[in-house]
């Protein structure tokens, strides 16, 4: 933890103002608030102040000063994450740094296929941009409209299209990064080939902001492509999910963007509690997947398709299946996708997520495991696994019943966890460690990992001031 800060709170105030000027520090209680809570309302802190700055430089200045103080450090973008890593404890002892206002598009070179951006800047923003030079960012998540590219990195986002565009880690080419000294580690280069050592940008993406601070990046962008298709089909069994993948693969020349599961308590849920969403197949089947393929021209797009379609019903993969014949119609059926997590929220009872990955080929018999498991315990739960089936990432969710305790909800989180643990798995496949996971983290890195770990934080950061309850598990 950070050493007690050796500048009075006043004269550490007047600093900062000189810093980032009047527009880039917040200091009044009630309009630091918003900033203070993360998105789920599971944490809430205090801070001396919301610093907003809006160049690397007003960056690099305050991480000087708190550093000099003494002053713990914790980075924001756009609030989105889901495990309280952007949000400061409640000893008011922190500055929350927030970088929303650093969010220009610095260079988008169409020929390199790449752009370099701020950290602040919103992914929508950039996969607009994007697209307007006629190139494609492929990051795609729910909160694409507010959770900014800094934030995005730090917890090396995963997102619908990682099968096959990769994690955050995988699209970044290079970094800017303000140290916990205030120096600039400036490598934003766009080179592909680079081999001259040591990676240093995978130190700080999926860091959580403990190593240093992203200020701006260099993206990997990717051609257009001409064709795309939205199929939705209903499976024999759950089983038969990965079989059906390996053949989309197959089928399509690898061109699946993205392979969704959605069960049957996820439409249930969906369709009970958002407006507009439809169960778009009869018979109610208890499982189902989305799936995106895109290709390079209509006509061999829908060559590839028709032969999919007809060996997935004739190897028995699929019972039943509807393919979008418009825009509206696939809009409708990924709206149906997204529901998922609002119908969860707004039904009865007390949601516990889990955001979790095995081997592609193991999810059925984790899900079964898993799901017995926590039966076994709570038999009036509703169990609703869905997400990215085409990687191995799973949202293992549970519901219980309205006035479940403490105790129960942290226990359904150690049942699922010690299936993970029987797969081999992971207990955080794309939302990181942050403080909520930070105890069940703890117990299961090992001693060598944890003690690298610790050593490399201690080298970088010797004050322990950048984000220091993120990996912590509360003693």
């Amino acid at each position: 933890m950070p050493a007690a800060a050796t500048i009075a709170p006043d004269t550490l105030i007047d600093r900062l103002r000189g810093i980032t000027g009047p527009r880039g520090l917040i200091t009044d209680d009630g309009d630091m608030a918003p900033f203070l809570e993360d998105w789920r309302k599971l944490y809430k802190g205090r801070a001396i102040a919301v610093v907003r700055p809006q160049s690397t430089e007003e960056v690099a200045g305050v991480v000087r000063l708190c550093a000099e103080a003494g002053i713990a450090i914790v980075p924001q973008g756009g609030n989105t994450g889901l495990v309280g890593g952007a949000v400061p404890g409640l000893d008011g002892a922190s500055i929350l740094l927030q970088l929303g206002r650093m969010n220009r598009i610095r260079a988008l070179d169409t020929i390199d296929f790449s752009m370099v951006v701020e950290a602040g800047c919103v992914l929508e923003t950039v996969q607009r941009a994007a697209a307007d030079a006629g190139r494609k960012f492929p990051l795609s998540l729910g909160a694409e409209g507010t959770a900014q590219i800094g934030g995005l990195i730090a917890t090396n986002a995963g997102g619908i299209h990682v099968m096959r565009y990769g994690m955050m880690r995988d699209l970044v080419l290079g970094l800017e990064v303000v140290l916990p000294d205030g120096s600039v580690l400036s490598e934003l280069t766009t080179l592909r080939k680079n081999n001259v050592g040591y990676d240093l940008k995978q130190l700080f993406i999926g860091a959580e902001g403990t190593l240093g601070i992203v200020t701006a990046a260099s993206l990997k962008l990717f051609p257009q492509l001409r064709a795309s298709r939205t199929l939705f089909f209903a499976l024999p069994s759950l089983a038969d999910g990965p079989k059906l993948l390996s053949l989309c693969r197959e089928f399509t020349g690898d061109a699946v963007e993205s392979f969704e599961l959605i069960p049957r308590q996820g439409i249930d849920f969906a369709t009970a509690h958002v407006a507009g969403v439809v169960d778009p197949l009869e018979g109610r089947p208890e499982w189902t997947v989305l799936t995106e393929i895109s290709g390079r021209s209509d006509e061999r797009l829908q060559e590839d398709l028709d032969r999919l379609v007809e060996e997935a019903f004739s190897a028995g993969f699929v019972t039943d299946g509807t393919i979008a014949q418009s825009e509206a119609q696939a809009k409708a059926l990924w709206l149906l996708r997204e529901a998922i997590v609002e119908g969860q929220r707004l039904a009865p009872g007390i949601q516990v997520k889990h955001d979790v990955s095995v081997q592609v080929s193991d999810v059925p018999a984790f899900v079964h495991a898993a799901s017995e498991a926590i039966w076994r315990v709570h038999p009036d739960a509703l169990i609703n696994p869905f997400g990215h089936l085409g990687d191995g990432n799973i949202h293992f969710n549970v519901q219980l019943p309205a006035g479940a305790s403490r105790d129960a909800v942290e226990g359904v989180s150690d049942i699922t966890y010690r299936v993970v643990d029987q797969f081999s798995g992971s207990i955080s496949a794309e939302h990181g460690i942050g403080r909520l996971k930070a105890a069940s983290y703890a117990r299961r890195c090992p001693k060598p990992r944890a003690e690298l770990i610790a050593r490399l934080r201690k080298a970088v950061d010797p004050k322990g001031i950048m984000n220091p309850l993120v990996f912590r598990a509360a003693k």
